[in-house]
């Protein structure tokens, strides 16, 4: 197989593609109609979310040359991948909400890969399931703000303590 100028600038977008992704999701679109592939394009493109169809060959070259191992096994028939720069659960997501949606046998999710490490189907399935980016971040902060308000409540009860204890003095001293 001749090796021309080309495939050796694809194998090195995919690279560039599969270095700097968050998350991407391996799906087989086999038995897709048109409208369904266009409705999950759309869906993943609002979410800025990048859907191609490469060739395995080239994929498994560019996947070697990023340093992603375990990824061949999955290269197998027609591959497309969802890749997204920002959000490593947005194309697990929106694959997994789109087969549910549509009721869908044809849309196969192989594989994923999250910050350059290949999960199975099963682990896609499992990230797809996690809250948003937003969510899980607004969790975090609810959890570092529950010991600062409890903190703001103690200081506060001392506080009411002693002007309760300050208000008992005062009532004293006048009754006296």
């Amino acid at each position: 197989m001749a090796v021309t100028q080309e495939k050796i600038q694809t194998v090195a977008e995919i690279k560039e593609k599969l270095s700097t992704t968050k998350g991407a999701v391996l799906t087989n679109y086999r038995g897709l109609t048109v409208a369904q592939d266009t409705k999950l394009r759309r869906k993943l493109r609002e979410a800025g979310v990048e859907y191609r169809v490469f060739k395995n060959t080239m994929t498994r070259i560019a996947a070697k040359e990023a340093g992603i191992e375990g990824l061949d096994p999955y290269l197998e028939g027609p591959t497309a991948i969802a890749i997204s720069y920002t959000d490593p659960v947005a194309p697990a997501k929106i694959i997994s909400d789109f087969v549910k949606e549509n009721k869908l046998q044809a849309l196969e999710v192989k594989a994923g890969i999250v910050e350059g490490q290949v999960i199975d189907a099963n682990g896609v399935k499992a990230l797809s399931s996690l809250p948003p980016r937003e969510v899980l971040i607004a969790q975090v902060l609810a959890g570092f703000q529950a010991p600062i308000a409890g903190f703001v409540n103690v200081l506060s009860g001392t506080m009411r303590n002693l002007v309760y204890a300050l208000e008992a003095v005062r009532q004293q001293k006048e009754s006296a």
